[in-house]
Formats: C-alpha cells, sequence, structure tokens
C-alpha cells in the first residue's frame, strides 16, 4: 500500500518517493504520495514529478478501484520513469491549498444548515453541498454572516480516529446521506472543527483541510438552487 503522505501533512510541498509500479494506462504508482487522489468531492491532486534531470506534469490523481493503490494520472503522453526509479514529487501547492480552504468552508456550511447532505463537489473557487431539505433558506444574509463569523474564529482544525464499531454507534457523525465513510481499511478518521469538549463540526472524512479556520479567509454565499422535490444546491466562494 502506498503510504498516504497527505495525511501525515496536508502542507508539505514536495517529497523524495520511489516508483513502485507503472498501470496499463499509463499511470504512476508511487511508495509514498504527497497526492491526494480524486474522493469525497474533492479532486485529485496535480503538481509535477522530476527524475534524472526529467519532469513530468501531474494531470489529476485517483484511486485505482481493484488494488486501493494512488495513481498519478500524466497531463501527456511522455517517457515514464522506471519502475524502481527514485523522483521527486512536487505539488500544485496553489490549487491544493484552495481545495483545503473550500473544503473546511464546506463542513461549516453543514453546520449553519443543520440538515442531512446528499452530495457535494469542492473546486478551487468554490464548493457546494446538496441538502435534504423541501425549501431553500429564507435569510441568505445571515447564513452568510455565521460562516464568515466561524471563519473569524480562527478556530483549530483537527482529525481524530475511531474504530467502524464505534461510528456504528454514533450515526448521529456521518452527515452525508449518499456516501458512506469507507470501511475495510481500518479505523475511521474523523475531522473536528473547534475544540475537544465543545466542537463546532466533527464528522468522518477523508480529505485534506486547513489547520484553522482563519486561513479560509472571507465567504461569500453563491446560489441556491432546487435540485429536486427535497433537495437544494447552496454553493459557497472563496473571496480571493
Amino acid at each position: 500500500m502506498t503510504r498516504e503522505l497527505y495525511r501525515e501533512d496536508a502542507y508539505q510541498r514536495d517529497a523524495k518517493a520511489r516508483v513502485a509500479e507503472l498501470t496499463p494506462e499509463g499511470g504512476i504508482i508511487l511508495d509514498s504520495s504527497l497526492f491526494y487522489p480524486t474522493g469525497g468531492g474533492q479532486p485529485g491532486d496535480s503538481g509535477w514529478l522530476s527524475w534524472d534531470n526529467q519532469q513530468l506534469s501531474i494531470a489529476t490523481t485517483v484511486r485505482d478501484r481493484d488494488t486501493g493503490g494512488i495513481v498519478l494520472v500524466p497531463a501527456e503522453p511522455r517517457a515514464l520513469p522506471p519502475v524502481g526509479a527514485h523522483v521527486t514529487q512536487e505539488l500544485d501547492w496553489d490549487r491544493r491549498h484552495k481545495h483545503m480552504r473550500v473544503h473546511t468552508a464546506l463542513h461549516l456550511l453543514s453546520v449553519v444548515i443543520p440538515e442531512p447532505v446528499t452530495g457535494g463537489q469542492i473546486s478551487a473557487t468554490h464548493g457546494r453541498l446538496d441538502f435534504n431539505m423541501p425549501d431553500a433558506p429564507q435569510d441568505r444574509a445571515a447564513l452568510e454572516e455565521a460562516l464568515n463569523h466561524y471563519v473569524s474564529l480562527d478556530a483549530k482544525v483537527s482529525e481524530d480516529w475511531i474504530t467502524e464499531e464505534e461510528l456504528d454507534e454514533a450515526p448521529e457523525l456521518v452527515k452525508t446521506m449518499s456516501v458512506a465513510p469507507p470501511r475495510g481499511r481500518g479505523d475511521i478518521r474523523l475531522v473536528r472543527i473547534g475544540e475537544a469538549d465543545a466542537p463546532i463540526d466533527l464528522q468522518p472524512c477523508g480529505g485534506t483541510h486547513v489547520a484553522r479556520t482563519g486561513e479560509i479567509g472571507a465567504l461569500r454565499l453563491g446560489k441556491i438552487e432546487k435540485k429536486g422535490r427535497l433537495n437544494r444546491r447552496v454553493y459557497a466562494h472563496l473571496d480571493a
């Protein structure tokens, strides 16, 4: 299994690695990966690999459905580093950091709109959550003010781990109706916003996040769309 460096330190921008495998489709699997694979509504990371005075652009990162391995997808058909080669991996940090800011912002959005979540998506400029609610929120200004209040608290963002059995005993932790936390890979990661004794938010999540909510910056509530009889899609945008 690939060592998931992005879980150990979401702020690490470059690292050494060894090529463990090349896929039939032309993807690259490293023995340790800074690159987050597409999942949970968060896009896969992009960046660069370099070795022996060569450089290869990475367009995105995915998880192999069969093996669970993390596959780096080249941006263009070029020569790949051979299996066993030692490479340096470098993230497109600006893009990754914006994903981190948006992802943490969406956790806050699920707090100010305390309804079951049916889906979500993250980009480098904005994100959205789909809520299981028949009517759109009435006071957009109040929601936006509440979002930015949580940002202004500069609350700590941390993680914890629980067993699958412990999660079964606390089903209220799972806010998403359509996507269940991954099982069968050991303990489940929880992302906490705020202090342990009085968290603002606590839910299972495998994505990358900022260390404090103040790092998100100002947020702007976007459009609210009707996506079915009992579904409302709400957008939140980074101001910069």
